[in-house]
């Protein structure tokens, strides 16, 4: 039985993650800060056949401890402060987490494998946030890094280091540079879920409008579900490598609120839409999309759920939520 370790399980990339690596047999442990965090019971009702084990990415030592208990094959580094608008408001903790993090987490594997490192095959998690001012369209695994967040700037750091460990060590390291992918599992701070959980609000009556920032801005969204699936398909191939993980397909907010509102059967959303300068990024990124050619073609990878799919199933997702109540206990 294979055994993998998954910082950041409590994300919804990790939940994903973790069911998959379960229905392929893996002993599957998760790393979780702080002994009571409130998201472990989250983590226990999703993914009941998880060990959760308590860790910090700051803290080397636990690291340590957590490589000895799993005794793990592969390593999924997912954990980070992910929310790119809080970074300029966290920039120590964003780098403290996001970038050093990383090292401590492949210096940790390279303390507890010793020679046998490259027998411990590691993940990390990438993003396109990486490419910020971008300076190609679309953007692959050639393409100049110019971040233009905190969080952008540590995913950087992260990125080349696992590069470095691979180079550095022999060690079975790679990058998902992931592009945006989100679910019904995604925080509610994120665009997407603010969206889709505020259309099923408007709907429902529970609220009249829906505060946004820039609404022209274009993302690649994808369904996180069928990303991890190229995450688990990256560890499976001979040697580590950098692959983009993406759809190809740019879609800017004002179609993401078309969609969404077009879901709950409103037609027409500027009534219930206002804009706010406090929701504007100090440096935006207009347009990301990314081009997978790479992750089609060495991994046999390729997205399942298209735009409109993503946006359905999150609208509908939240709107049973909201009139199951808030304890309904759907995520």
């Amino acid at each position: 039985m294979p055994r993998a370790l998954i910082t950041g399980i409590t994300g919804q990339d990790g939940l994903y993650l973790a069911e998959l690596l379960v229905s392929k047999g893996y002993e599957v442990y998760g790393l979780i800060r702080g002994q009571n965090n409130p998201k472990a019971e989250l983590v226990a009702r999703t993914v009941p056949d998880v060990t959760v084990l308590t860790g910090d990415l700051t803290d080397l030592s636990s690291l340590l401890r957590a490589l000895q208990v799993s005794r793990p094959d592969e390593v999924y580094n997912l954990g980070a402060v992910s929310f790119v608008a809080y970074s300029w408001e966290q920039a120590t903790l964003t780098t403290e987490v996001t970038a050093k993090g990383v090292l401590n987490m492949l210096e940790a594997i390279r303390v507890y494998a010793g020679s046998d490192a490259p027998a411990v095959r590691f993940y990390q998690a990438s993003s396109s946030e990486m490419f910020g001012k971008a300076q190609q369209t679309p953007q692959s695994e050639r393409t100049l890094l110019w971040p233009r967040s905190p969080y952008g700037v540590a995913k950087v750091f992260g990125h080349y280091m696992t590069i470095n460990y691979r180079e550095s060590y022999g060690m079975h390291a790679s990058s998902g540079i992931l592009f945006n992918h989100e679910s019904p599992r995604r925080g509610p701070e994120f665009v997407t879920r603010k969206v889709s959980l505020g259309v099923a609000a408007i709907k429902l009556g529970l609220q009249d409008t829906l505060v946004m920032g820039n609404l022209d801005a274009r993302r690649d969204w994808g369904f996180a579900g069928d990303y991890v699936d190229a995450m688990w398909r990256m560890l499976q191939q001979p040697t580590g490598g950098d692959f983009v993980v993406a759809t190809g397909e740019t879609y800017s907010i004002r179609d993401l609120l078309d969609t969404a509102f077009a879901v709950a059967g409103i037609d027409d959303w500027t009534p219930h839409v206002e804009q706010d300068q406090r929701f504007f990024r100090p440096a935006e990124i207009d347009v990301l999309v990314g081009d997978a050619s790479r992750a089609h073609e060495v991994l046999g990878w390729k997205p399942t759920i298209d735009f409109t799919g993503l946006v359905t199933m999150m609208v509908e997702s939240d709107l049973k939520r909201l009139a199951d109540g808030p304890d309904s206990g759907l995520r």
